[in-house]
């Protein structure tokens, strides 16, 4: 798959100097519209996102296959991980690469639309957690989300409580139920 601009808006300005851009979050244009507006906005960004992920793949021949933007010896090497799995097939960890691309990209969205709720342009460790923790797909994580990164800023729509002691995930331990069985900065030779 090739690097095309991808149509659907990310937000960013427009290279036209300026000049508002219809249905795109953050450019110039008129003033803020109500909350439902806004959520109406997000979700057509995001049925956009996954409409142009479906073409994308239907396009696909199978040289695209062969140009990865994770590397497949790492995600082979986690799937090892795992004293059940023996062998694995050469497509397994394609498969997953292009899972895990898929994943890393619609929670960058998520979070980026979080970032511009809060008329911000840099995304922050805390509008990852904020899309973990609106988006019900996304709960398996949030025993890996300190609670403190998960609190929204003022004046937000979801206003989390702070995290009290013995909150998850707020020291240096793994959470609870998650004991770590690697550190991954060290190999297995």
């Amino acid at each position: 798959m090739d690097n095309q601009p991808l149509p659907y808006s990310t937000g960013q300005p427009p290279a036209t100097g300026g000049a508002p851009v219809p249905g795109v979050l953050g450019a110039a244009g008129p003033p803020p519209v109500p909350h439902h507006h806004l959520l109406q906005q997000q979700q057509a960004q995001l049925q956009a996102f996954w409409g142009y992920q479906r073409q994308e793949a239907e396009r696909a021949s199978a040289s695209d296959f062969k140009n990865h933007q994770l590397p497949l010896a790492r995600i082979k090497m986690i799937m090892k991980a795992d004293e059940d799995v023996r062998m694995i097939s050469a497509e397994a960890p394609v498969l997953f690469a292009k899972a895990c691309e898929l994943f890393i990209l619609e929670l960058t969205i998520r979070s980026w639309l979080h970032a511009e709720e809060n008329k911000r342009r840099t995304l922050q460790r805390n509008d990852v957690a904020a899309a973990m923790a609106r988006t019900d797909v996304f709960d398996f994580l949030v025993d890996i989300v300190p609670r403190e990164e998960a609190k929204e800023e003022p004046g937000s729509a979801l206003g989390f409580a702070a995290a009290g002691p013995g909150a998850v995930g707020g020291g240096a331990a793994p959470a609870a139920g998650m004991p770590y069985t690697r550190r991954w900065g060290s190999r297995r030779r």
